[in-house]
């Protein structure tokens, strides 16, 4: 906790507002997330929503998932003597002028998998197909992925058969969750 603070206390020399999500630490500006603070057992960190934009000459910045994350880059400490103060405002200043200028990266949008043997039953079925045409694309692509995500095609069918009645009577796959 008393690392952190450090890290907060920097921070407040600037005009990022402190907020809590997700039961964390973190700063906005104009309700946008431009960065966190977080503590760990091995470091604590400063990370950057937007981090991917950031010019990193210091070459501090780790993406925190690999493979995950695309825009998020960390800058992680050990102790409180690491942090030095000029270097993180620079970064911070910079996180800030990136998001007034409204660099963002966007989220890819998934590709719908197409179920070979889902397509054979709308083929045979067009009451099936108008039915499942009155989803949404979000719902649609629910149904594609649960169909698709099992591994036997055996499975694949008895789910097909699962969902069909759902579809017909226009429920949605997590509906009851909802």
């Amino acid at each position: 906790m008393v690392r952190r603070i450090r890290l907060k206390s920097i921070i407040a020399k600037t005009e990022l507002i402190e907020t809590t999500k997700w039961g964390g630490c973190v700063y906005v500006l104009n309700d946008k997330n431009v960065l966190g603070v977080g503590g760990f057992k091995n470091y604590f960190t400063i990370w950057f929503f937007n981090g991917v934009f950031l010019k990193d000459e210091k070459q501090v910045l780790v993406n925190a998932q690999e493979g995950v994350t695309k825009s998020l880059q960390q800058w992680r400490f050990s102790s409180k003597e690491e942090v030095n103060e000029a270097a993180a405002l620079d970064y911070i200043h910079e996180a800030i002028t990136n998001e007034k200028q409204g660099k963002h990266l966007k989220p890819e949008k998934g590709k719908i998998i197409v179920s070979e043997l889902f397509q054979k039953e709308l083929d045979a079925d067009p009451n099936l197909a108008k039915a499942f045409l009155k989803f949404s694309p979000y719902k649609q692509k629910e149904f594609l992925e649960y169909i698709e995500t099992a591994k036997r095609e055996e499975t694949k069918r008895s789910r097909i058969e699962k969902i069909k009645p759902m579809i017909l009577e226009n429920i949605g796959l997590n509906d009851k969750y909802r």
